[in-house]
Order: structure tokens, then C-alpha cells, then sequence
């Protein structure tokens, strides 16, 4: 690792440290806002395991799933159980499960399993921010040619007042993890390993589907350099269908996701009547969520 690289991450990690620990204060000094972390009905099938031993410090975890992230944390215990949780989508809540039946099994049986899918969650996403501030720095270099500058940006990215959202049960930290390093493998030329990492950062967050947006300038631009200047319309053709398979490989998880939420609700619903959406002529779920909730 570059030493201007190792200096992002330590200062990465300390903002981390700082957050956190301003954020923890602040749960331990004033009365929380939302209480949504303390109504948690039982999952509705037997998807979960064994309830959770009853403890302080398993209750303590918990009640960090606050706002959003009691509905990314739900998912990962119950599964996508309302039509209202297929707003937040599949990568953090698969990652949390992950992560929870692997590194952090052995703290299932003493904490429980909701309070080790928080756990999991904040590690996770800490550490995420961390090395999406690294990409932040590369990416910067890259564009600027300039590492003074690009470290200046990264100190911002650091410490910005959104801050807090990158340390918590949230999907913002795999979102720019994943959006920054395959934006850099885009600038860097490193087209597979771009798509992949787009891919995942629409499976993160819904906007992420639109970084296919890249692919598209960069196929524009080669097509209208090989018609233009090179007079190779085939080259032209070549590089308008290469952006069109990038860009439909990145769309296809969140149109995966919209999918399985429609066989869900719509095809195996248990419902009599269906709902509103299913009867569309595009039945997207998301658009419907995000208009009726």
C-alpha cells in the first residue's frame, strides 16, 4: 500500500473511532428519538432461529438497529416478510447473514442472533467506509493528478456531515465502496471489474443502478471516435453494443430484485386480493413503495 494510501486509511479509521464514539455518547446522554428499535414482533414464519437470550448487553446491541436499519435488519432475520421491506435492498441484509453464520457464529449462543446481525452490520460497514476512503484517495489521484488535492478530498469525505449514516446499519457504506472502486476500475480501464463492482452497488442501494451511466459516455465516446475520427462504423457498432450488455449487467440486480419481489407478493402472495401494483402494466414494486409509503 502507498504511503498517501495508508495515511487515508488511518485517517479513515480514526474518523470511524470518533463517529462511533460521539455517537454511543450521545445514546448514553440523551433519550432516543426513535424507539423503533424496541418493537420487534416475532418473525411471521420460522425463517429466524432460536429467540434471543434476554441480556443487557444483547439488548444494548439491538437497540442500535434504529430508523433504516431496523429494516435492514429485519430481512436479514425474518427474509423480505412486507411489501414496505423490499425498499431496501438485498446486499446488506445477505451480507449481515453472511457474516453472522461465519466470522461471528461463535457469538450467536451468547448474544443471540438479531443482536449479532447488528454487530455484524456496524463492523462491516466501519470497515467499508474505510476502504471506500482508500478508493476515494485513488480515484482521486487519478481524475486530479494531484495528491495534495486528492488527500484534501479525502479528509472531507472523512469527515462529512453525513458521517454518521457510514457508521451505523446503513447501506451507504458498501454503496460508495462499491461505486467508488468500480468507478476507479472504469477510469483505470479494468472494464470487467467495473461492471462487477456497479453491479453490486445497485444490489446496495437502488441509485446505484444508475453508475450503468458510465458505460454509456464511455460507449458514446468510443463509437463517436470510431465513426468520427477512425471512419470504422463496425468498431462504432462494437462499442454501442459492448456499453449495452455493461450497462444491462449493472441494471440486473435491482430488476432481479423488483422480480422476486413480484413472485413474492403477486405470484405466490397469500392474499386474495391483489395488490394494486401487480395489476400494472409494469408492475415495479420499488416505484410503488416509494409513492405509497
Amino acid at each position: 500500500m502507498a504511503p498517501p494510501v495508508a495515511g487515508v486509511v488511518r485517517l479513515a479509521a480514526a474518523s470511524r473511532v470518533l463517529v462511533l464514539s460521539l455517537y454511543l455518547l450521545a445514546r448514553l446522554l440523551l433519550r432516543p428519538y426513535d424507539t423503533s428499535a424496541t418493537l420487534h414482533p416475532p418473525c411471521l414464519s420460522s425463517f429466524s432461529s432460536s429467540p434471543d437470550p434476554n441480556t443487557p448487553v444483547s439488548a444494548a446491541i439491538s437497540s442500535l438497529a434504529v430508523w433504516d436499519g431496523v429494516h435492514f435488519a429485519r430481512p436479514a432475520e425474518c427474509g423480505y416478510e412486507y411489501e414496505q421491506s423490499f425498499a431496501f435492498l438485498p446486499l446488506l441484509p445477505a451480507s449481515l447473514v453472511l457474516l453472522a453464520r461465519s466470522l461471528f457464529a461463535p457469538l450467536v449462543p451468547i448474544l443471540g442472533y438479531r443482536a449479532v446481525l447488528v454487530l455484524s452490520g456496524y463492523v462491516l460497514n466501519n470497515v467499508a467506509f474505510v476502504a471506500a476512503a482508500a478508493y476515494f484517495y485513488r480515484l482521486s489521484v487519478l481524475i486530479l493528478k494531484d495528491q495534495k488535492a486528492a488527500y484534501r478530498a479525502s479528509v472531507l469525505f472523512c469527515f462529512n456531515p453525513a458521517s454518521v449514516f457510514y457508521s451505523s446499519l446503513y447501506s451507504e457504506s458498501l454503496y460508495a465502496l462499491f461505486s467508488l472502486r468500480g468507478i476507479f476500475y472504469v477510469f483505470s480501464g479494468a472494464n470487467t471489474v467495473a461492471v462487477i463492482m456497479l453491479a453490486l452497488s445497485g444490489s446496495a442501494r437502488s441509485n446505484g443502478a444508475l453508475n450503468a451511466g458510465y458505460f454509456c459516455f464511455q460507449a458514446l465516446l468510443q463509437a463517436y471516435d470510431a465513426t468520427v475520427q477512425k471512419k470504422r462504423p463496425l468498431l462504432a457498432i462494437q462499442a454501442l453494443v459492448a456499453g449495452a450488455l455493461r450497462s444491462i449487467f449493472i441494471f440486473l440486480p435491482f430488476f432481479a430484485f423488483q422480480a422476486y419481489g413480484y413472485l413474492n407478493i403477486c405470484v405466490h402472495g397469500s392474499s386474495d386480493e391483489l395488490r394494486p401494483w401487480c395489476k400494472a402494466k409494469v408492475p415495479l414494486l420499488y416505484g410503488f413503495i416509494q409513492s405509497h409509503y
